[in-house]
């Protein structure tokens, strides 16, 4: 699908660079308020750097992931996606 997610990289303090399967690149922005719930572990950074690429789709340990079609439609209309 276009929006799979072919290469994910850690951009600093709770920031990804994604590029998507069709060339589409952007940025994934976390607020604090974003690390809660079944999210707060990743509040600790190291944690949060262990994000990695599991059939197309940002994931951390825990089965955590992201919406990609969410994550597409903000990148291709602003360049990032913001999560608060």
């Amino acid at each position: 699908m276009k929006w799979d997610v072919i290469e994910v990289k850690v951009a600093g303090d709770f920031a990804l660079a994604v590029r998507f399967q069709n060339g589409l690149e952007g940025a994934v922005r976390f607020l604090p308020s974003f690390f809660r719930g079944v999210f707060t572990h990743l509040s600790n950074l190291s944690e949060f750097q262990k994000v990695q690429i599991v059939d197309g789709v940002v994931t951390w340990l825990g089965e955590l992931d992201l919406a990609l079609n969410a994550m597409y439609a903000a990148i291709e209309n602003s360049g990032e996606w913001l999560l608060n």
